[in-house]
């Protein structure tokens, strides 16, 4: 459930509905549930006064939605902060499989599989809220992997990466006529393209002559 400022007073009321709503179709578990206020960085979040906490709901700094980790300054630094965590680990079990022989190149595809493809899981929901920071500890772990000969150096570097993460998730709901985005986008113009006899003749001519 998501409520904006402006709405605040009626957070309760909102609940209490989404509670009878889950009681009719489904169990709302309220110890699983959490509350996450994001707020503006800099001394304007600071002085900013916080509604009390609902009853049974802890209220948290950050939270995990689909392998995403959120926090109240809407910023992927926790993000990045597990995320070089649980690669690292992967590192280390690529050095173990290192040295039991496995071949350079088949060391790069298994880097590609498993640690480079956690990095760009879910980019385009993440990679924009990156600080100048974030991308630094990014890139000195890419560096660093490249140095150990895990990763390939003709690879992209990270910008390029998450550019074309965004790309490709344009392109997917560009061709998909049943997102929910295409009612934004503009229509695609009819492109019709004629060929004057003039041009035919020169095309016949340049084959004849070739």
């Amino acid at each position: 459930m998501v409520v904006p400022a402006a709405n605040d007073e009626t957070c309760d009321e909102e609940l209490k509905h989404t509670q009878a709503w889950a009681d009719d179709n489904l169990r709302m578990n309220v110890a699983k549930s959490n509350e996450i206020i994001f707020q503006p960085r800099g001394p304007r979040g600071k002085s900013l006064q916080l509604p009390p906490p609902f009853p049974n709901i802890e209220r948290v700094s950050k939270l995990t939605a689909l392998g995403v980790v959120l926090n109240d300054r809407l910023t992927s630094t926790d993000h990045v902060t597990e995320l070089l965590a649980s690669c690292t680990k992967l590192v280390y079990a690529m050095r173990v499989l290192k040295t039991h022989g496995l071949p350079h190149q088949s060391l790069q595809d298994v880097f590609r599989a498993t640690v480079e493809a956690k990095l760009l899981y879910a980019a385009p929901a993440w990679s924009g809220f990156c600080t100048a920071t974030d991308r630094v500890r990014l890139k000195s772990f890419l560096r660093r992997c490249l140095k150990l000969g895990y990763r390939n150096p003709d690879s992209p570097d990270l910008d390029s990466l998450f550019s074309d993460s965004d790309e490709q998730l344009f392109d997917r709901n560009n061709h998909n006529s049943q997102h929910i985005l295409q009612q934004y986008l503009p229509d695609r113009p009819d492109l019709n393209y004629t060929v004057s006899e003039a041009d035919t003749t020169t095309r016949h001519f340049y084959m004849q002559d070739f």
